[in-house]
């Protein structure tokens, strides 16, 4: 299979909300699947020391300088990008909520966080009830024609098993190892536009098709994992990767697949995108970005410097 026509085949099967990416969250809510309950989060707390930058708080426009708050429009899913240790009613916690509070205090800005729903967020920047989102956003082809990116971190796409699962053995590098199985991923998300984009590689290959289960959460689709109703599920890197290293998953993370650049993701447009862009390689330069990557185990990830738009990975 090509892998070029595999990637650039995502535009055609993209949801109207532009998909995930690599990446996006999904939500929190409905079944909790065993292993799947919050894990402690690490009680160090490099955002701490991080203190304004007047020089980088002056690239903000003179209304968010003045008003000093900006509206963050935030998914909220599974370790360890964001998700709720101690429950939806206390403060979540993650790479993403960590990497977006260091930003915050270079700028001299507080956010409004409010928790939406993956796929609502980059429609709801196009309408201006939020400046900026934050999920896990993975920058595509088709999402660069209607939202700006910063990017923080290289995440993608990959695959997990059951530990006991005898469905496939050692990394996915092509699709056509799927064939004949069925694969969970959640609705909205690159990893659904890949898969039904590809549907005809079994075909091509004289195999049978691989089925799709799509899900509105992630607990529900490792539950679905775990009680054998799929064989495998497709979803990001450090997602899959965290959640293999939890014993009570009984996952085994199969490896990476395709990675893509994540980022803030903005309104077409946006004066805030140099703002953010200096703040994250501000963090990149104080070492505060590798303590918060360390502090999450997703080092791996780690970009060297934060870019406005770069193209999709190939």
């Amino acid at each position: 299979m090509n892998l070029r026509r595999t990637v650039s085949a995502l535009g055609l099967a993209l949801l109207p909300v532009l998909a995930l990416t690599a990446c996006g969250s999904g939500g929190t809510t409905g079944t909790t699947a065993v292993g799947a309950q919050p894990s402690p989060a690490p009680t160090d707390d490099p955002v701490a020391a991080v203190r304004k930058v007047d020089s980088i708080a002056a690239l903000l426009p003179a209304d968010v300088r003045k008003s000093g708050t900006l509206r963050v429009g935030s998914s909220i899913g599974f370790p360890p990008g964001a998700y709720y240790p101690n429950g939806s009613d206390k403060a979540p916690a993650g790479q993403d909520i960590d990497l977006a509070d260091a930003v915050a205090k270079v700028l001299g800005v507080k956010l409004e966080r409010q928790e939406a729903s993956f796929e609502s967020i980059l429609p709801a920047l196009g309408s201006g009830k939020f400046d900026v989102g934050t999920g896990n956003f993975g920058v595509t082809t088709e999402r660069l024609k209607r939202v700006d990116f910063v990017t923080y971190i290289n995440d993608g796409q990959g695959f997990a098993v059951r530990k006991d699962s005898p469905a496939l053995d050692g990394k996915v590098t092509d699709l056509t190892q799927l064939c004949g199985l069925t694969v969970g991923t959640n609705a909205g998300t690159t990893f659904e536009a890949t898969l039904e984009a590809e549907k005809g590689v079994c075909a091509e290959a004289g195999k049978k098709p691989y089925d799709v289960k799509v899900y509105s959460e992630n607990a529900a689709s490792l539950t679905a994992l775990q009680q054998g109703r799929i064989d495998v599920i497709m979803s990001t890197i450090n997602g899959l990767r965290y959640q293999a290293s939890q014993p009570a998953s009984r996952t085994a993370f199969l490896g990476e697949y395709h990675r893509l650049d994540v980022g803030f993701a903005f309104q077409k447009g946006s004066p805030l995108t140099k703002a953010f862009q200096a703040a994250v390689n501000e963090l990149i330069e104080n070492g505060t970005y590798a303590r918060i990557l360390d502090k999450w185990g997703t080092s791996a990830s780690a970009i060297d410097a934060s870019r406005i738009n770069p193209p999709e990975h190939r």
